[in-house]
């Protein structure tokens, strides 16, 4: 036993230091280990501000090994050692509070904590950065490490960065986007630490649906040269697939297809001169529809403007027209207009 024992120590010193928990996290890491229905009712015989300690420590707890949770739970040293440690994070720590308190005393509880949590996320700051650096940082990565990171980052970060990976390369990872099924937690977990993060669970995965609308969303704003190459591509390698993604994806040409009325709405709503550059790159009849949608004097005025504006840059045409096409979007979310029907979409 003495063998044993000086071992065990030896052990110990070889360990790296943890930081030291505090209060309020040891006491969240019972709250998780008690589970939610237990939990909410021992946190109901706390004070407004006990709660306020308690969720900010909870959303913040992250993973805890399952020794850090022995020490803290010595009671419960049999169960924990066979299950493993426990996961604190803001959604826990959300649903656990809105089992039992009412939504806006939840919301004032949470607004406070939510923004310097999402101030330190991981994807916004690697959004953030310049196409190029991302490019540069992804090229000498697998395929499927591209994948899982673009699929983690604005829609409009990975169009600009996709082509600078090379077109054999960009089709790979595209098409490994496509079919990307949940990523394996240690998989995020070594992406996220190699990008010098502190963040330590990975980000929740979409659905088929969710994942198929993200696609259709990058491809809107992809350029439209590269789109096309890589339409021939996927058309032959996943048809299905890539036929369901298109029929999500909502393009300039179909805006053609609002109602006159929505259409002008939009029209009234494009700022500056992004309508006029956006109807010069048009075809002619999309572009005919838009100016049939105004009255004769506005659309007098438009047709004048255009005709004497100059020659206008592809790249100004393309961004004029996938601004009018997100306007038009958020006007839908508003309920201000409704989008045309998918082809597959009827009324019941």
């Amino acid at each position: 036993m003495a063998v044993m024992e000086a071992q065990r120590k030896q052990t110990q010193n070889r360990l790296p230091s943890r930081r030291a928990l505090r209060g309020p996290e040891k006491a969240a890491i019972l709250f998780l280990c008690l589970g939610e229905q237990r939990g909410s009712a021992m946190m109901q015989r706390l004070t407004d501000e006990e709660i306020q300690i308690m969720t900010r420590a909870m959303a913040g707890l992250g993973v805890i090994e399952s020794e850090s949770v022995e020490k803290v739970l010595s009671d419960f040293v049999e169960g924990i050692a066979n299950g493993g440690g426990v996961v604190g994070s803001f959604t826990v720590a959300e649903d656990m509070l809105r089992a039992f308190l009412p939504t806006d005393q939840v919301d004032g509880i949470l607004k406070d904590i939510r923004g310097p949590l999402m101030e330190k996320d991981l994807w916004a700051r690697f959004s953030s950065l310049s196409e190029n650096v991302i490019a540069n940082y992804l090229k000498n990565e697998h395929e499927q490490t591209i994948a899982a990171i673009l699929s983690n980052v604005k829609n409009e970060v990975a169009a600009k960065v996709l082509p600078l990976l090379g077109q054999e390369k960009m089709q790979d990872v595209i098409e490994r986007m496509i079919r990307m099924e949940a990523v394996p937690h240690h998989m995020m977990k070594q992406i996220e630490e190699t990008l010098q993060t502190d963040i330590i669970s990975a980000p929740a995965q979409p659905t088929t649906a969710e994942q198929h609308q993200k696609m259709a969303d990058l491809f809107n704003k992809l350029d439209v040269s590269a789109f096309q190459e890589l339409s021939e591509v996927l058309e032959q390698r996943i048809p299905e697939t890539f036929t369901a993604i298109k029929s999500k994806m909502f393009t300039f040409d179909d805006l053609a297809n609002l109602e006159p009325m929505d259409l002008a709405r939009v029209m009234r709503g494009a700022p500056g001169n992004a309508l006029p550059i956006a109807l010069r790159g048009a075809k002619k009849e999309v572009r005919d529809v838009f100016l049939a949608a105004l009255p004769g004097r506005s659309r007098d005025m438009l047709e004048e403007e255009m005709n004497t504006m100059g020659p206008v840059r592809g790249r100004d045409v393309r961004d004029a027209q996938a601004g009018l096409v997100d306007y038009a979007k958020e006007l839908a979310e508003e309920e201000v207009i409704a989008l045309p029907l998918a082809e597959d979409e009827e009324f019941i």
